[in-house]
């Protein structure tokens, strides 16, 4: 059964009801930042507004999209990519291309005009609907996108070179789209960073899709009566793949555009959530505004609130004790996911396992996972070693990468690149990383990407990005700067320079000193890491 038949059977049911609510709560100093200086949410400037969508309203938009893209040549299997802010049209647009038998390509907003086009390209994607925030990086290529037969843009003022998203939609037939779907048809494209920084094509099937929707409902029981508060961006398999345990329920959910403590109080106290997912800074905020007396959890209605997730990187130990302490009464749970395992769920600590808190947890729903060797046997209880799980959710490959998905897919077994131990009841605790990558307040970074960007600057001969240990974020980006002879430059200066870079990529700490290489050219970073105590950051994080 194709995901999409919960939305349909929501709209014959519970059609009048509410599904989707889109909150903004004003903030003016937010108005003029630029798509560059984006922090992982980012609310809308046109001031504070409230949007309701009912199921029936929403399988109605969703057929229309659909029928759209079907009326306009796009086939079974066609790639159709998102690239919008999170909105009450994001989920709608989505589902209508997955009801169009056509694949789903949703890209991170933060993306460079170059990366838009690399991933557009890698995809094979046909079709585009994007969103008023990326007119100008669009500018910027959609004359080099020789592939892309229909650009359709949603929103007000549209520029020259897109069509009228929402025109066209509404003349559209809003009957189900009659498409035959299997369960192993495929279903979605996530992109994912690899070792050289550039994107990698993640391909999942719809039997993918149904199983992180089965597997969150399992594991946090949402019922007709929950209603979950969504904050991070749609286009992260996280957020969508936990709202997915809404849908399986028939229940409502509301996406909030902005993290400002008192917001997110006084959203789950309006909207009556019970439901709420957080990453560790916003959770750390949050408690910090309590201590400080900035909120007053007595202003607020939360007794219906019965349950703190949080994920997306290491959980503290220590976070949890200071939210019980506030919130005697909330489950909490946390999940770990990656992209190739259709995002979070493949492990996850359980409602019932507070007491094993910087644990990631136990396999998921109907997933199984091992800690292995550098040879794929598994080590011996206690001993470290890499991450290997297995479930219905694991990708179908990297897109047109054969090699890549070889060297992580074995026997249907994928190997993560997270090194883990695991205790002698069965909890897994992650210890460190085998890929060079740093997870920044639930934001990947790779590193190779800043320091090809930092190699331009004429004072550097040499720069490794490693990551540091942070009390909020988890991880920063450092930056190891080595010089040229006889070169001089401030911290400043290389802040300045980075400045055309992504905010969350740039470096948050920049550390003068030589580079070492081994004698194959390779930077030898565990040098680094030792150096800098960045060894084990993991464990470091969590007390594991």
């Amino acid at each position: 059964m194709p995901i999409m038949d919960f939305l349909t059977r929501n709209a014959a049911l519970y059609g009048s009801e509410l599904c989707l609510t889109e909150i903004n709560m004003d903030l003016q100093e937010s108005h003029n930042v630029t798509w560059l200086d984006y922090e992982l949410i980012v609310n809308n400037p046109a001031g504070e507004y409230r949007l309701d969508m009912t199921w029936k309203v929403f399988n109605e938009k969703a057929n229309r999209m659909a029928n759209l893209l079907i009326k306009r040549g796009i086939k079974k299997g066609d790639k159709v990519a998102i690239l919008l802010m999170n909105c009450l049209e994001w989920l709608p647009i989505y589902f209508g291309i997955l009801k169009s038998g056509a694949v789903a390509v949703p890209l991170n907003f933060r993306y460079t005009a170059e990366e838009i086009k690399y991933c557009l390209d890698l995809s094979d994607a046909v079709a585009l609907v994007f969103g008023p925030e990326f007119i100008s990086r669009m500018e910027d290529i959609y004359k080099q996108l020789p592939k892309i037969k229909l650009l359709l843009f949603a929103g007000e003022n549209r520029p020259i070179f897109a069509e009228n998203y929402d025109r066209l939609a509404a003349n559209c037939c809003s009957d189900e789209p009659q498409v035959e779907i299997d369960d192993q048809d495929d279903a979605v494209i996530y992109f994912s960073s690899g070792t050289t920084g550039f994107p990698k094509a993640i391909l999942h099937s719809h039997a993918s899709l149904m199983s992180s929707a089965i597997t969150e409902q399992q594991h946090h029981g949402q019922t007709r009566e929950d209603n979950f508060l969504c904050i991070p961006p749609l286009y992260h398999t996280g957020a969508k793949m936990h709202w997915f345990g809404s849908l399986v329920a028939g229940s409502k959910a509301v996406l909030l555009r902005g993290v400002k403590p008192e917001w997110i109080l006084k959203t789950v106290s309006e909207e009556q959530i019970t439901i709420v997912w957080l990453l560790v800074p916003w959770a750390q905020d949050l408690l910090d505004a309590i201590e400080s007396g900035q909120v007053r959890l007595q202003d607020y209605n939360l007794s219906q609130w019965r349950l703190m997730h949080i994920g997306a990187q290491p959980v503290p130990p220590s976070l949890i004790r200071r939210w019980k302490q506030y919130f005697p009464h909330h489950l909490y749970d946390t999940n770990y996911g990656l992209s190739e395992a259709i995002g979070p769920g493949c492990v996850h600590l359980g409602v019932e396992n507070v007491h094993k808190v910087g644990a990631i947890g136990i396999p998921g729903y109907k997933w199984e996972a091992k800690i292995t060797d550098e040879e794929g046997n598994p080590v011996q209880q206690g001993e470290v070693g890499e991450l290997v799980v297995r479930g219905p959710g694991l990708m179908k490959c990297y897109y047109k990468d054969p090699e890549a998905t070889a060297a992580v897919l074995k026997d249907g077994w994928l190997f993560t690149g997270d090194m883990a131990r695991m205790d002698e009841d069965g909890f897994i605790y992650l210890v460190d990383r085998k890929k060079d990558v740093i997870i920044s307040g639930g934001e990947n970074i790779y590193p190779v990407q800043v320091e090809d960007f930092l190699r331009a600057h004429p004072a550097i001969k040499d720069v490794a990005v490693i990551g540091l240990a942070d009390k909020r974020l988890g991880e920063i980006a450092a930056a190891i700067i080595e010089l040229k002879p006889d070169a001089a430059c401030t911290e400043e200066e290389i802040r300045a320079f980075c400045a055309p870079m992504p905010r969350y990529k740039r470096p948050r700490a920049i550390i003068f000193d030589e580079v070492p290489r081994n004698p194959t050219g390779k930077i030898e970073k565990p040098k680094l890491r030792e150096k800098y105590g960045a060894t084990r950051l993991v464990a470091a994080q969590t007390g594991s």
